[in-house]
């Protein structure tokens, strides 16, 4: 099989308020998670990586998903312990390796990353009718 050409990002530094009582932060039991899911299930054209930070502090835990020119999706809110989280990851993985450009309406998203959504990021040398170049008015 070739590498995947999609790749899922998840921020290892994330806290998400139980480090005590897990002893690790929010973002590396979501990596694991995800990792373990992917592992579990022969999934191997899913890439996952870690960061050290993906500086969104104030939504954790974060993860992002992108390939070249393709949409690069960011979602947040994301509880490392849930597996119906994990699970939609790991969704909407499959759909945005389906769709043109990566593109996915919120609609065509899991239902639990319908609200979580903190950006949607155009790939350079988009042809989706929602990127235009801007027109300069003469003074």
């Amino acid at each position: 099989m070739s590498d995947p050409k999609h790749v899922l990002s998840v921020c290892m530094t994330c806290r998400d308020g139980r480090e005590t009582c897990q002893e690790t932060r929010g973002g590396a039991r979501l990596a694991q998670n995800v990792a373990k899911y992917v592992l579990n299930h022969s999934l191997p054209h899913i890439k996952i990586r870690v960061v050290k930070c993906m500086s969104q502090c104030k939504r954790p835990c974060i993860v992002s998903l992108t390939a070249e020119n393709q949409f690069t999706y960011i979602f947040g809110d994301l509880d490392p312990d849930e597996n119906v989280h994990v699970e939609a990851l790991i969704e909407l993985a499959a759909l945005y390796e389906n769709s043109t450009e990566g593109f996915l309406e919120r609609k065509d998203r899991p239902k639990v990353l319908q609200a979580n959504i903190l950006g949607r990021l155009p790939p350079l040398g988009s042809q989706s009718e929602l990127v235009t170049d801007i027109k300069v008015l003469d003074p």
